[in-house]
């Protein structure tokens, strides 16, 4: 079988949600699949090695490149099957090509008010119209599936619930000397911070948290760690407005091999998004021995499992007691101990294997 797979995202020079992703699926598939033929689109070159299976073809196009260059590619190719792992089919496409898409989450339709206006309008159209014409859907938790159930009118039987994995190799606790050292780099020091991992925007609930941290009577830090997304500019002047500039650190983007570090060293990962297809940090927190307090809505408590605190995200009170509980000791051994426990049920190497399985069954 040929299978086409889309890696426009897959070799981002800053790669996190559906770029670690792609990247990710595409490295096992390299593993576990010797038989197939792969056909691998991408924007860029990339120089890593692959197996003979696995060719790769970089399409020059300057805008809408799925909608164009990777459409014109559908008839060029001898394709059985064309993969998308994240979000956007061609619109026009090779006759009879069966086409599978992951759909990470449902946030435009949900918090539309959150996202920009082009998003809302591009993702509206994909969700509604090309979602209906794929052979399959990919939901990476049961909580999108119901989302698109519900919002969208899609069929159950038309949709598969394969999970995200987490990088098992990089991603565990960092301790002792190494963590001492490795935090320096940040300022920081082990014990001394809650963490905040994610793009810094309205859905993430930061302005809630920042709030409800402000209340915390302290000496610890919020460290933000994500890049600069939509609607942010309130979240930044926040801090300021409440007079606690000081204990709010912005670190940005980190990259990932850095991650461990900061989650080992926190308190624990804050993370009480209003609205999340997945939630990978949560993971990759639990891995790491990080304690997690997290919102009681959407796909979170399904991730989680037993590893975490949780609170309603709309209630800042409920934050604030949420940040107390995941302060005492004996709760966060508890966590700590669920959290290692939960994470047994994610690999990457489940994720491609029950994507590989979907590809050929369908």
């Amino acid at each position: 079988m040929f299978i086409g797979f889309d890696a426009s995202r897959a070799f981002s020079r800053d790669r996190t949600g559906t770029e670690n992703y792609s990247y990710q699926l595409l490295k096992v598939l390299a593993k576990i699949d010797p038989v197939n033929k792969y056909i691998v689109y991408t924007r860029v070159s990339q120089k890593e090695k692959f197996p003979d299976n696995f060719i790769f073809k970089q399409i020059n196009w300057p805008g809408f490149w799925t909608q164009g260059g990777l459409a014109i590619q559908t008839f060029m190719d001898k394709l059985d099957v064309l993969f998308v792992p994240a979000h956007t089919l061609p619109v026009i496409r090779k006759p009879g090509l069966k086409t599978f898409i992951t759909v990470h989450d449902l946030g435009s339709e949900y918090l539309s008010s959150m996202h920009q206006l082009k998003q809302r309008l591009y993702l509206g159209f994909m969700q509604k119209i090309q979602l209906k014409t794929a052979s399959k859907i990919i939901a990476v938790s049961y909580a999108t599936k119901e989302d698109l159930v519900k919002r969208i009118g899609l069929e159950v039987k038309k949709i598969e619930v394969v999970y995200e994995g987490y990088d098992k190799q990089l991603f565990k606790p960092v301790r002792n000397d190494v963590l001492i050292n490795s935090l320096r780099l940040y300022g920081l020091s082990p014990n001394t911070y809650f963490l905040f991992v994610g793009t810094v925007q309205p859905r993430k609930n930061l302005e809630r948290l920042i709030i409800a941290f402000s209340r915390q009577l302290s000496a610890f830090r919020l460290v933000i760690v994500g890049q600069k997304g939509w609607m942010s500019d309130e979240i930044y002047a926040l801090p300021k407005k409440l007079g606690i500039e000081a204990k709010i650190k912005f670190l940005g983007y980190v990259p990932e091999r850095n991650l461990p570090t900061l989650y080992s060293g926190a308190i624990a990962l804050l993370f009480p998004s209003l609205f999340e297809g997945f939630g990978l940090p949560i993971l990759e927190a639990q891995a790491c021995g990080c304690p997690v307090l997290t919102s009681n809505a959407s796909s979170m408590p399904e991730v989680a499992g037993k590893g975490a605190t949780y609170i309603n995200p709309y209630n800042i009170d409920d934050i604030v007691k949420g940040m107390e509980r995941v302060k005492r000791k004996g709760e966060r051994v508890k966590m700590v101990k669920a959290g290692f426990e939960n994470i047994k049920r994610f690999s990457w190497e489940k994720c491609a294997t029950e994507t590989l399985k979907v590809l050929q069954n369908s």
